[in-house]
């Protein structure tokens, strides 16, 4: 389960819609965006940019897309939600979804989560 959402993480889920959607609707060209994994009542930097449930939940679920992709799955692009933490609509700045750590009460400086290090190993490699 997701922390502060009522949601349960399936990352084999979103390689099944993928498959579903090439083999229904004529393997269009497919970006996953907004894919994300928020985290509720962190205010300590400390605490935020150890953020090791947010980098598991993007291993399994580019994972997912990989194999969508072996899959034959036309998939072209894959965003991450969000890449700082923000304002969220049910929960304003309570829960944190980004790969960079805002501390809203020191001038919004920002920290790189292990995710945000993670991402950047992944993609340079």
């Amino acid at each position: 389960k997701m922390e502060g959402v009522a949601l349960n993480v399936y990352p084999q889920g979103l390689r099944e819609i993928l498959v579903y959607t090439k083999n229904n609707y004529n393997n269009p060209t497919i970006y996953v965006t907004e894919n994300g994994f928020g985290q509720t009542n962190i205010t300590k930097v400390e605490e935020g940019v150890k953020d090791l449930s947010r980098l598991r939940f993007y291993q399994s679920h580019l994972r997912a897309v990989k194999e969508a992709i072996d899959d034959g799955v036309n998939v072209k692009g894959f965003f991450p939600w969000s890449f700082m933490d923000t304002w969220e609509w049910n929960s304003g700045f309570t829960e944190r979804f980004g790969l960079i750590f805002v501390d809203f009460k020191n001038g919004l400086k920002r920290y790189p989560k292990l995710s945000a290090l993670w991402f950047k190993k992944f993609l340079s490699s």
